[in-house]
C-alpha cells in the first residue's frame, strides 16, 4: 500500500525564492518588500500563501540590511584642516 503526501506549495524556503533576493539590487529588493508588506497589511491572502510571502519578505529584509551596511561602510567624510580645506577622507561615524 502505498501512502500519498498532499501536495505542498512551494515556500520560501522550499523554493529557493529567499535565494533569488541576494541577486536583487536594493530598490528591486525594497519594492519586493513593500508589495509584500501591502498585501498582508490588506488580509486577503490565504494563510498558505501569508506564510511563504512572509518569509519571502524576511529575506528580502535581511538583503536589504545586508547592502544598506555594506554601503554605510563605504562612505567616508572629509576632514578638513584648520583652514577650512579639506585634507582628506576619514570613514563615517554611524553611531
Amino acid at each position: 500500500m502505498s501512502v500519498t503526501r498532499p501536495a505542498v506549495a512551494p515556500t520560501a524556503s522550499t523554493s529557493g525564492a529567499g535565494d533569488q533576493a541576494l541577486d536583487l539590487p536594493f530598490e528591486k529588493a525594497l519594492e519586493q518588500l513593500e508589495d509584500i508588506v501591502r498585501r498582508l497589511e490588506k488580509g486577503d491572502v490565504p494563510l498558505d500563501e501569508s506564510v511563504a510571502i512572509y518569509e519571502r519578505g524576511e529575506a528580502l529584509k535581511r538583503h536589504c540590511e545586508s547592502l544598506l551596511q555594506k554601503a554605510e561602510a563605504r562612505i567616508q567624510k572629509i576632514t578638513l584642516g584648520a583652514d577650512g580645506k579639506a585634507t582628506g577622507t576619514a570613514p563615517l561615524d554611524v553611531d
